[in-house]
């Protein structure tokens, strides 16, 4: 209000001083004369001021209409000049209101309409690094993997741009599978960029995958180094590529090299079984039982492993049944209560006949984990108490139907897999094989059912349905006499031949 009320007063005030001095200056006398042609003009004082602000003005307009011609000559002539900057910006408010419409359109799944207004953009705007990127992008949305692939390349001549180039043609030869090709594009990228995580983990996954295993342990310290990786997975995964190098230890011509390798595996990742298991065999190839028998004892107190305890057995090959028992009970006594411990021991006192402590030393495992292996070893102790074969035989009909227990499995695409490997073969992931039991219910083959009338001693005239074998009442019942009568006997000789497992715990 104060304000809008001093605004009014200095107004007023001014305009009276205006009108005092023209009244002033229409009483005094004398003017201006000036002479123009021939022609005299005499001006009086309030005049000559009018005259001198018409002049002043019209100065001033000439002046301003003179630069306007300058700068349109300018223009005109290519030089940046107030018309010029006028003009770029219209471009430039138009180019980048076309490139906010495209990346509207792109995150709304809109890869041709992307396109359009990536297109419109690179004509209104000149930064390359933007509307290239935008068509690259709208491009591959579109399934435009040439023009992607084109806009991509561009951006590989600026040095600010090169990484995103180099990572979108290594993500295009990906997706065409062209993994020798993608894997050198991301070893340029990690140079460009060594602490971007995805070009990390993709540099590594493809080295694991072409058995590159120096550049993978290479790749694997970068991200140790640069902080995206914690220490105790590294050692895991260090190991687990030490492992792979030296996996030629199974043959004889395995190199010292290749030896302490695998030594090297199980000494970053004590608990990695298969590098236990190497590592024992290339301390048993040197003549040092003692380091492999460490070895074996320090991983089956991590987690017992079948290999393991075949490396074990290993280490004295020209002992008793008995012997083996006795030294086995070094293992035992570290994880008496495990699954696998209670296993190995039973088989190995059906090994030497002793059968009521392998019955007892199997335990609840039956009921509690009933899987192809514990039954088998179940008909195997049945058949050397002297049970009838109908007792036996449906232990068996059982186990050839039963899971098969803890296996080597995926835990990215839960895959399962005959022998532990670095990269898993259906899914390609690295390092994520672990030793456990299948979450999924395992299908019973056809073949097993097949099998499972010349186990049982049944055939499809006698109605038996598979999953409603019981080997307790089964031995009362007519499907006895069925056997009694078709007459097949319970010898090893006579198990599937592709049960391994059956014939070595009828051993």
């Amino acid at each position: 209000m104060l304000w809008s009320l001093l605004k009014i007063l200095v107004f007023v005030a001014l305009v009276a001083l205006l009108a005092f001095g023209a009244g002033i200056l229409m009483e005094t006398a004398g003017g201006v004369q000036i002479t123009v042609a021939g022609v005299e003009y005499t001006l009086g004082a309030l005049q000559s001021v009018m005259a001198l602000g018409v002049l002043f003005v019209g100065v001033w307009l000439f002046l301003k209409l003179l630069r306007l011609l300058i700068a349109t000559l300018k223009f005109l002539n290519g030089d940046e000049t107030a018309i010029s900057r006028y003009f770029d910006k219209s471009r430039e408010e138009k180019g980048f209101q076309a490139l906010s419409d495209g990346m509207m359109a792109l995150a709304s799944g809109e890869g041709r309409l992307a396109m359009t207004k990536a297109a419109k953009a690179s004509r209104y705007l000149q930064k390359p690094e933007l509307t290239d990127l935008l068509s690259a992008q709208a491009a591959e949305m579109a399934g435009e993997t040439k023009i992607a692939g084109e806009a991509y390349k561009r951006l590989l001549a600026n040095q600010s741009t090169r990484f995103v180039g180099v990572r979108g043609i290594m993500k295009q030869k990906l997706s065409e599978g062209d993994k020798d090709t993608a894997r050198q594009l991301a070893e340029k990228a990690l140079a460009l960029r060594p602490k971007h995580v995805e070009v990390q983990d993709v540099l590594l996954q493809l080295q694991a995958q072409a058995e590159d295993w120096a550049g993978a342990r290479k790749t694997l310290s970068t991200k140790l180094k640069t902080g995206t990786l914690p220490r105790d997975v590294f050692k895991r995964r260090d190991a687990v590529l030490a492992l792979s190098a030296s996996r030629a230890i199974v043959d004889e011509t395995a190199s010292l090299e290749q030896r302490e390798q695998a030594i090297e595996a199980n000494r970053l990742s004590p608990d990695l079984v298969p590098a236990a298991a190497m590592a024992a065999r290339a301390y048993l190839d040197q003549g040092k039982k003692r380091n492999a028998i460490k070895v074996l004892k320090k991983a089956w107190e991590a987690q017992p492993h079948p290999d393991l305890a075949h490396v074990f057995a290993q280490i004295e090959p020209d002992e008793t049944a008995q012997q083996r028992v006795k030294r086995f009970e070094q293992l035992a006594r570290m994880k008496p209560q495990d699954d696998e411990t209670r296993l190995v021991m039973a088989e190995l006192h059906i090994v030497a006949e002793d059968y009521p402590e392998a019955r007892r030393v199997l335990g609840d495992l039956v009921e509690r984990s009933p899987d192809a292996r514990a039954l088998t070893l179940m008909a195997a102790i049945e058949k050397g108490e002297g049970a009838d074969n109908a007792v036996t035989q449906a232990w068996l009909a059982r186990a050839l139907n039963a899971p098969r227990g803890p296996q080597w499995l995926c835990s990215n695409c839960n895959h399962i897999h005959a022998d532990w490997a670095p990269v898993c073969e259906h899914c390609t992931s690295f390092d994520t094989l672990s030793w456990q039991r299948p979450e999924t219910p395992e299908l019973v083959s056809v073949s097993g059912a097949q099998m499972l009338p010349l186990i049982t001693g049944t055939f499809p005239s006698d109605a038996v349905v598979v999953q409603d074998l019981d080997p307790v009442d089964d031995i009362e019942t007519p499907r006895a006499e069925a056997e009694e009568d078709a007459n097949i006997a319970g010898d090893s000789e006579q198990l599937p031949a592709d049960d391994a497992e059956t014939r070595a715990a009828l051993r």
